[in-house]
């Protein structure tokens, strides 16, 4: 793992090994600087992955030769020895768990350790964490648009910037509050529910219904196997005698796809509808073999849509499964789960939400897994602590600022349960007590004096790294998972809403915001 980084990072650590500062102790944050896709907060993610990198974090004879092929020349071939030698077991990393939701300009992740180390670690871990915070941001988004009973399936594998992209993809908008995955390899790693239904190419790979085998199918009570084909042409004119639409407009290549995945896949039979004409075609041949299929004990598990106006079309879906149900007198044919896909994006959910809609579930691929709103998160990684003394980076820019010293961090809690503000303090500093009147300084105005009163003070961070071992329990992806809504369901309205919301704020004790004007004074 200890490769994965830049090049610049080892020739500064070659610098400070030079100096003989290669072992000062040091402390780094990694944050980001601006809330994505316009919003207010992000979740954070990759945590669990950085950690199994340090743990890893080691050069091996390969990478050490490989570096001396790379670096001048003249580096001195101790430096290699020492490079050899090297691991994370003297790092300490103090992090908020993972799933939290986090804001800007907060640390989401603190390193501490040697300061060759702390800075080799840099790029390895904004790698581990900037898309993986991104993405399950992003689903998070999709996850509150759409509310708590739509099914979200994650499907971007093959617009996912290469297969490490689809797996992070998969795993990480898993924890944003996806439900599953089309992605098999990520169901396999990380244990996500894989789903899929069929593509158009299958049911335009049939021609008629001659081409079906087998085509015979055994009542699920036992029995007698029986001609699905021939049930299903049965079925097809009582259905089109009630929808009013004549049998010839139903493709019977199409029939003849439902035909044959329905005696493959009996208990998990479900419906492509919009390969030729929804309403003529792809919903009376639907129903003819789910009602053939109930015949013979077994139930349809939903349809999907890929094209059209998919609002309206579930609207009109749901209506004739309404009525063959009322009508054939099979009740649970009423609530057969809709699917939709076809290029889903926020968009698309503040549509169906406007409009109004009968979808069950929808699969979201390339404005999920490629975040086109935004396609970095900006995580950054800066030293705020060297050698016991305090860093501050001082920039024109205010925003690229950075905040001195080791710190504590503190979420505010207000009477109803919502967080209000995120508190840094200098580690030394006593904690903040609930009910305790505070002055801070809040990030945007530091020129004035905030006065605060939470309700409940929690601490953000836990050390998860020490020694060279994970130190503190990981979650499960499940975990992780329930974790992250109940971390957004705790935020107010104002600051959980996706468009122009509230912005939260961040903010300083009195204490650390004169170490910061004292360094900025020294400074200039």
């Amino acid at each position: 793992m200890a490769p994965l980084a830049d090049l610049y990072q080892v020739s500064m650590a070659y610098g400070h090994w030079r100096a003989g500062r290669h072992r000062a102790p040091a402390a780094a944050e990694l944050f980001f600087r601006r809330p994505p896709f316009r919003g207010s907060f992000a979740l954070g993610a990759g945590l669990a992955e950085g950690l199994r990198g340090l743990r890893a974090f080691r050069f091996s004879a390969a990478d050490v030769a490989y570096l001396r092929s790379v670096l001048p020349s003249t580096t001195d071939d101790a430096f290699f020895d020492y490079l050899a030698t090297l691991d994370a077991s003297e790092v300490t990393v103090t992090a908020i768990p993972e799933g939290s939701v986090v804001f800007a300009r907060v640390p989401f992740l603190q390193v501490k350790g040697p300061l060759l180390v702390v800075q080799l670690l840099e790029t390895t871990l904004l790698c581990l964490v900037n898309y993986a915070s991104l993405v399950a941001t992003n689903a998070a988004r999709f996850r509150l648009l759409a509310g708590p009973d739509v099914k979200l399936m994650e499907m971007g594998l093959r617009r996912a910037q290469g297969p490490d992209g689809a797996l992070s993809a998969s795993k990480y908008s898993y924890i944003g509050g996806f439900d599953c995955t089309s992605n098999i390899l990520a169901g396999k790693l990380y244990g996500i529910p894989v789903r899929g239904t069929i593509a158009h190419s299958f049911v335009m790979s049939f021609r008629c219904l001659e081409e079906v085998q087998p085509r015979e199918l055994p009542p699920r009570a036992g029995g007698d196997p029986m001609d699905l084909a021939a049930l299903a042409v049965s079925w097809l004119q009582r259905v089109c005698d009630l929808l009013q639409t004549p049998p010839a407009k139903a493709n019977q290549g199409e029939l003849a796809a439902f035909v044959s995945y329905a005696v493959t896949f009996p208990c998990d039979f479900q419906g492509l509808l919009d390969t030729y004409c929804v309403r003529r075609s792809g919903l009376p041949n639907f129903c003819a073999v789910a009602l053939a299929l109930h015949q013979l004990g077994y139930r349809a598990i939903g349809v999907r849509l890929d094209s059209g106006d998919l609002a309206q079309q579930s609207k009109e879906i749901r209506r004739v499964f309404r009525a063959c149900g009322a009508h054939f007198q099979v009740p649970w044919f009423e609530t057969i789960p809709i699917a939709v896909s076809n290029d889903i994006s926020e968009q698309s959910l503040e549509e169906f939400r406007r409009e109004g809609s009968e979808i069950d579930m929808i699969g979201i691929g390339t404005n999920l897994v490629t975040c086109p709103l935004q396609p970095s998160l900006g995580c950054v990684y800066k030293l705020v602590e060297v050698n016991g003394s305090p860093c501050l980076k001082l920039t024109e820019d205010e925003e690229k600022m950075t905040i001195p010293g080791r710190k504590t961090i503190y979420r505010l809690y207000d009477a109803a349960g919502h967080p209000f503000m995120d508190l840094m303090a200098l580690e030394e500093e006593p904690s903040p007590s609930a009910g305790q009147e505070l002055g801070i300084r809040v990030l945007g105005r530091l020129g004035e004096t905030t006065k605060v009163i939470p309700s409940t003070v929690e601490p953000l961070h836990r050390t998860y790294f020490r020694d060279g071992q994970v130190c503190e329990p990981l979650p499960s992806l499940p975990e992780v998972r329930t974790h992250a809504q109940v971390s957004l369901n705790l935020l107010s309205p104002a600051h959980r809403r996706l468009h122009e919301p509230q912005p939260y704020p961040v903010a300083m004790t009195e204490r650390l915001h004169r170490l910061f004007l004292e360094l900025r004074q020294g400074s200039h």
